[in-house]
């Protein structure tokens, strides 16, 4: 959790059966100025804040505890006023938008954390870049331009991250903020943060990463007061949307269905603390946490299978520090290896049937004796 106005990044351990959050030992943590976004990488090695007043901060986390050790160097440079640090799906790289353009790029050290940015950092964008994400192949990435209502696509150099525009940037609705990909790389979405806002939805084409409005997009249920979208938040499953708006406290809920439309989900929108503003889902889509901004908490959910209905999780909700502006869980282990059995030919077979043969034979001799 990265608060904003107190300069520190707050961890949690969670309880996989209640949802119910515990302060890390030594939380909060510190952090630079005006920390306003937070990611980890994927091996849960390491976390990275992007610090709005300048630089990234980068940690090892603690597998055991959670608690957070900076990383020698400590923050790295970016460019002016950082919005958003997201690291690619494989680790090997972390992406910074900076309000006052372009997006740095950095490769990730596996061993240490440290970031170095890439040849040719930072990318051009379009005005006032907020948010980036990188889509789950690793491919391409796709970055909100707040200042001239855009969403600009780049494909990613698998070998050395570099950042290429591909094609012209797609309109949003104003004041795009958040922009995700669903876990099947099929479609992004775009939380757009004005008053009476809305979420742009768009088909991603394979192989180019090119965007095409979905049916329906921009959607934008009725509510009052009008929706103001912040963040935005997808399910492993694909199968729920989850939106922030920091002006009505509530959270708006869809169910994604066929080709991407977002339908509003019964019982939404589902209560939040004062001024929500960042939303995570854990990556079993169990729980659902929102960054409460207004009053410096942590609202926590518990998620229905069959219909992503928003539970209150029992329990007060949980302190931050001042003003929480962005909110992750770290991702779950990989699973474990898989055991390759190689494929024998017919004659492969019979050598090992008589081997087989052979050795019952030696063990019967030996119990014989």
């Amino acid at each position: 959790m990265a608060n904003r106005s107190e300069g520190t990044v707050s961890a949690y351990a969670i309880n996989a059966s209640t949802g119910v959050l515990t302060p890390v030992t030594g939380s909060p943590f510190t952090a630079g100025t005006n920390p306003v976004s937070v990611t980890v990488s994927p091996n849960r090695a390491f976390a990275y804040v992007a610090n709005n007043g300048g630089g990234v901060s980068a940690y090892t986390i603690n597998a055991s505890t959670g608690a957070l050790t900076p990383v020698a160097d400590s923050p790295f440079p970016t460019g002016s006023n950082p919005n958003s640090v997201t690291v690619s799906p494989n680790g090997a790289f972390a992406y910074v938008t900076n309000n006052g353009g372009g997006v740095s790029a950095y490769t990730i050290n596996a061993s240490t954390g440290a970031l170095t940015q890439v040849s040719g950092s930072p990318f051009t964008t379009g005005t006032s870049p907020y948010s980036i994400i990188v889509s789950p192949n690793g491919a391409f990435a796709y970055v909100t331009n707040a200042g001239d209502n855009t969403v600009s696509t780049y494909s990613v150099a698998a070998d050395t991250g570099t950042l290429t525009p591909t094609g012209l940037a797609v309109a949003t609705e104003a004041n795009p903020r958040f922009v995700t990909v669903s876990p099947n790389g099929a479609f992004a979405y775009v939380a757009n943060g004005t008053n009476n806002g809305s979420v742009s939805a768009y088909s991603i084409t394979p192989g180019t990463g090119a965007l095409t409005p979905v049916a329906g997009s921009p959607f934008a249920p009725p509510m009052s007061p009008p929706p103001r979208p912040s963040s935005i938040a997808i399910s492993p499953n694909g199968s729920y949307a989850y939106v922030t708006n920091i002006s009505s406290n509530r959270i708006l809920a869809f169910a994604i269905t066929s080709g991407g439309v977002l339908t509003p989900m019964a019982g939404s929108p589902f209560t939040t603390g004062t001024g929500s503003y960042s939303i995570i889902v854990s990556p079993n889509g169990a729980f659902a946490y929102v960054a409460n901004a207004g009053n410096n908490t942590i609202s926590a959910y518990s998620i229905a299978a069959g219909t992503g209905a928003l539970t209150p999780v029992a329990g007060p909700s949980v302190a931050t520090g001042a003003f929480p502006y962005s909110i992750t869980v770290t991702p779950d282990l990989a699973p474990p290896a898989v055991v390759s059995i190689p494929t024998l030919s017919p004659i492969g077979f019979i050598l090992l049937a008589l081997a087989l043969v052979g050795a019952a034979a030696v063990w019967r001799r030996k119990l014989s004796c």
